[in-house]
């Protein structure tokens, strides 16, 4: 794939800006003014789309291989979605529910909630270090964001090669700056978990894993992303209409699986608890991976580079405006049907049609339908089967 070389521009993207600020002025007023739960809902939800679809950019960036400068060996892997995979998500997805509402009937909420809580205890110091990170690395001097602290230590053992390797190397560096947002990051966590789980800091771990994820994952194609929306459209249907399953899990789970939203600031004087609306974070973040795609086709469309990855870089983005749009829509649909008729409503029911019809009309609209479905980010797949495909001629002039 070649493409132009990334702007030089340092302007920044102000919807990208204003999207950050929004999240974080939105979640502080919260606190302290009553915003209608809905417009806290689409507002902050939008927001965060906004800003992990661009964060998700650096997906684009042309990673050097081994012999190639800038090449490190232990770079971890880019996560991209296989077609196998999206037609056991759902399979998975709907045994890992089922299996959690058995664990909830059988075993207690109490027992079930506190092994996962260790989870998301961890997970959500992880996810909670990446995103303070570089506003931390930001803030600090330069020196104090190289790795120099920690350790490294190569072992020999007497085991096979295939089956471990050897010599083993075994290491942890991190910077100053990253050992700042980590323990920033436990005390938020220790704050959730033993302080009450107040809904606010519930939110703060929720974003964080909206915003980590959606950057982090590739679906790899538009289809591969099409055939995962629609096998969970079915999921979400089936779970919430068919079954209790769902909505049973969904409110005996007391963990950061979801974003809360306040219908009043003073206690219910029957609970005693504040009330309280949710969103699931897979109604955001499964959408989320999919417009993500769409704006990295976008750059691929405008030709924009893959080296030195601007995410403030302007460029047209009419793939992943439409789709926001539609999804923003489609959010408002599930929350009038909702109200309307008082139940829970599977929100990918209107979200899945919403973003996958966008897309697909833009694309027609634009005469890009081809583009669309060809367009892949499946690098390695595609770079092992170059040299299969170009060894071929070669074989048939031999046997000539």
């Amino acid at each position: 794939m070649t493409e132009a070389t990334t702007s030089t521009s340092t302007s920044l993207n102000p919807l990208l800006v204003g999207s950050y600020a929004t999240i974080l002025l939105i979640w502080g007023a919260s606190q302290f003014v009553l915003i209608p739960y809905v417009v806290h809902l689409l507002v902050l939800v939008t927001a965060i789309l906004y800003a992990a679809c661009h964060r998700s950019l650096t997906l684009r960036e042309e990673v050097p291989k081994e012999g190639e400068e800038g090449y490190d060996p232990d770079a971890a892997p880019r996560d991209t979605l296989k077609q196998e995979d999206a037609y056991q998500f759902p399979i998975m997805g709907s045994l890992s529910l089922f299996s959690l509402y058995l664990a909830f009937k059988f075993l207690g909420q109490d027992l079930v909630n506190l092994l996962i809580g260790g989870y998301f205890g961890l997970v959500g110091c992880g996810a909670l270090t990446m995103t303070l990170a570089p506003l931390v690395q930001s803030l600090a001097p330069p020196s104090l964001s190289k790795p120099t602290l920690g350790w490294k230590k190569t072992i020999k053992h007497p085991l096979p090669d295939w089956l471990l390797e050897n010599p083993l190397d075994l290491g942890l560096m991190f910077s100053v700056t990253g050992l700042v947002a980590f323990v920033l990051a436990v005390g938020i966590v220790y704050l959730y978990f033993f302080q009450g789980k107040h809904w606010a800091l519930n939110n703060v771990l929720g974003i964080c894993f909206c915003l980590q994820g959606i950057e982090r994952f590739s679906l790899g194609t538009y289809k591969i992303g099409a055939i995962l929306l629609v096998g969970l459209f079915f999921y979400d249907i089936f779970w919430v209409f068919g079954t209790d399953v769902m909505v049973t899990v969904a409110k005996n789970l007391d963990g950061p699986i979801k974003l809360l939203f306040p219908r009043s600031l003073t206690p219910n004087e029957e609970s005693g608890k504040i009330d309280l609306s949710l969103l699931g974070l897979g109604d955001i973040v499964i959408p989320g991976f999919f417009l993500a795609l769409l704006l990295r086709f976008d750059a691929h469309i405008a030709k924009v580079g893959i080296t030195k990855i601007n995410i403030h870089e302007s460029f047209p983005k009419p793939y992943f405006h439409s789709a926001l749009v539609a999804y923003v829509l489609g959010l408002m649909t599930t929350l009038f049907v909702m109200i309307q008729f008082n139940a829970a409503q599977p929100a990918l029911l209107y979200l899945v049609p919403a973003c996958l019809g966008s897309s697909f009309l833009c694309a027609l609209v634009r005469g890009e339908v081809k583009e669309l479905l060809d367009y892949s980010e499946e690098e390695e797949e595609e770079d092992e089967m170059k040299p299969v495909e170009e060894a071929k001629p070669s074989e048939a002039k031999k046997d000539d």
